[in-house]
């Protein structure tokens, strides 16, 4: 027969090792978590890099296509107002 105090070991053992897989398992949960939102941000912060760099090769290309003309400014007393 099992005494008092090997049960009550038996037990605080079955608990720690239950507590330490469960503290495992949810420091695996948040650690994914974590690189997740890691990765989302990061791709998130590219297609914002991406978008500004292709305005700016769309924006030089339309430059090169039609270059800007000075356009004369009306000054007579006719213009009208704005």
């Amino acid at each position: 027969m099992v005494g008092k105090f090997e049960r009550r070991k038996d037990t605080v053992q079955e608990l720690t090792e239950s507590g330490a897989t469960h503290v495992g398992r949810i420091a695996m949960i948040i650690a994914g978590a974590v690189r997740d939102v890691t990765r989302e941000v990061g791709d998130w912060i590219s297609d914002g890099l991406e978008m500004r760099e292709a305005s700016r090769r769309a924006r030089e290309d339309e430059e090169r296509k039609s270059p800007t003309e000075s356009v004369p400014v009306d000054d007579s007393d006719d213009a009208p107002d704005r």
